[in-house]
C-alpha cells in the first residue's frame, strides 16, 4: 500500500524483512557507523539480470526497526521513514541510482486522526488532534 504504481505494477519476487539492526559485516563493508543505515538490498538489480547472466536468488530488502525508531517521534513519522526506506531500496532492486529515487520518496502519507508518539519498540499511545 502506498508504492508508487510503476512499482507495485512489475514488483515479484522480492522478500521483505523487518530486523532489528543491519549486522557489523555489513555496517563495516559499507563504511557507515551503527544507526546509519535504514534499509539495503541485497540482490542483483533487474537491469543486471538478462539472459547471459547465470541465475541468482530472489532479491531481499531488509529494513531496520531500530535507527528507524530511533530518529522518528511520531508513529507518522515512523510510517513516513519506513515507506520512504521500502521505496528507496526496491529502487535498488529495478536499478535506479539514489538520485532517480528523489521524486519517489517524501511524499506525505495518508493523513491519520490521531497522532502518537512511539516507543523504542515502536508501540505508540495515540491522542485526538
Amino acid at each position: 500500500m502506498g508504492l508508487p504504481e510503476e512499482f507495485s505494477r512489475k514488483l515479484e519476487n522480492v522478500e521483505v524483512v523487518v530486523e532489528d539492526e543491519p549486522p557489523e559485516k555489513v555496517l563495516r563493508e559499507l563504511g557507515l557507523r551503527r544507526g546509519a543505515l535504514l534499509g539495503l538490498y541485497h540482490g542483483v538489480p533487474l537491469k543486471k539480470k538478462g539472459i547471459w547472466v547465470a541465475p541468482s536468488l530472489p532479491g531481499r530488502i531488509s529494513i531496520y526497526r531500530m535507527p528507524i525508531l530511533s530518529i522518528s517521534r511520531t508513529r507518522e513519522e515512523m510510517q513516513q521513514r519506513i515507506r520512504d526506506v521500502v521505496i528507496h531500496e526496491i529502487g535498488h532492486h529495478f536499478g535506479l541510482t539514489d538520485k532517480d529515487m528523489t521524486p519517489l520518496t517524501h511524499k506525505p502519507p495518508p493523513r491519520e486522526k490521531t497522532q502518537s508518539r512511539i516507543n523504542r519498540r515502536g508501540i505508540g499511545r495515540g491522542r485526538k488532534e
